[in-house]
């Protein structure tokens, strides 16, 4: 069967026929094309792209131009995943209006096909605001970096009753209010087994355990690309880091030897035309 579009109509027939959904970021073009054709459901332009690639301590400095600038050229690389570009830090918080309009650019102008908010009970709102708009909106509970400095830093959610509590209570909210899937990051497994017991609506974890009803890693963290801090819940598949020092030590050295650009990798001219330049 040839490969089609992912909707959100198939996201939530894959929790309903208990199928995994596969999730991963993606900030630029070749890596979207990379990510596509390795057959993930879904693309997330994460406002993580402020550390990982950007340099940046948190995610907080991120603005609506540069996640816009890092949608648009995912958008282009992408043709089968779909799409969720994340909401940065203040584009949403201030009023539903203009949650709703800066919502909209993410899909009028960057080609997303939804977007993410952090937080549960208190952006309810400006969720259903935003759905109510005709735009799809991914929730996203438990460690919410844009609030890192009310959660006291990077720390794991939901470690007792009252805590686990909440978090039940802030995903059936955001399920009430429009959200079509949540992400669920750092919380303990059982609680986020809990969580997608309560919701009909699919469940992505990181850091969350393995009855989310799919899974989403950044990808420089899965690539090893990033080594600032490895969180435990992520599983390095490679490590593009080390390849890539081992490639630029080679062409350092091959350009000092003499070694590169041999003469498989330059143009020629015909020797006659030689000749006519020196006069000959």
């Amino acid at each position: 069967m040839a490969r089609k579009k992912t909707t959100i109509t198939d996201l939530k027939a894959k929790k309903k026929k208990k199928e995994k959904i596969t999730m991963l970021t993606a900030y630029d073009y070749p890596t979207a094309l990379a990510v596509d054709q390795a057959g993930i459901d879904a693309i997330l332009i994460g406002d993580s792209v402020a550390m990982v690639v950007l340099g940046l301590e948190n995610t907080l400095p991120m603005t609506m131009e540069e996640m816009i600038h890092h949608t648009k050229a995912v958008s282009r690389g992408t043709r089968y995943a779909h799409i969720i570009a994340d909401m940065p830090f203040m584009s949403y918080n201030t009023s539903k209006g203009e949650a709703i309009r800066n919502a909209g650019r993410f899909l009028k102008e960057a080609g997303a096909d939804a977007v993410k908010l952090e937080g549960g009970i208190t952006v309810a709102e400006e969720v259903s605001a935003i759905v109510r708009a005709g735009i799809p909106v991914m929730g996203h509970i438990g460690l919410t970096p844009q609030t890192i400095s009310l959660l006291g830093g990077f720390k794991t959610q939901g470690k007792n009753a009252e805590g686990a509590r909440k978090l039940i209570e802030d995903a059936k909210i955001l399920e009430t209010a429009g959200a079509y899937a949540i992400v669920i990051e750092a919380i303990p497994a059982p609680i986020a087994k809990l969580i997608t017991e309560a919701v009909s609506i699919p469940t992505i974890g990181i850091g969350a355990g393995k009855d989310c009803d799919g899974q989403v890693l950044v990808t420089h963290d899965l690539l090893g690309l990033f080594d600032r801090f490895v969180p435990k819940f992520v599983k390095q598949y490679t490590n593009l880091k080390k390849e890539m020092i081992e490639a630029f030590e080679r062409f350092r050295k091959d350009v000092i030897e003499g070694e590169f650009p041999s003469a498989e990798h330059c143009f020629v001219i015909e020797e006659e035309e030689i000749k006519k330049l020196e006069g000959k």
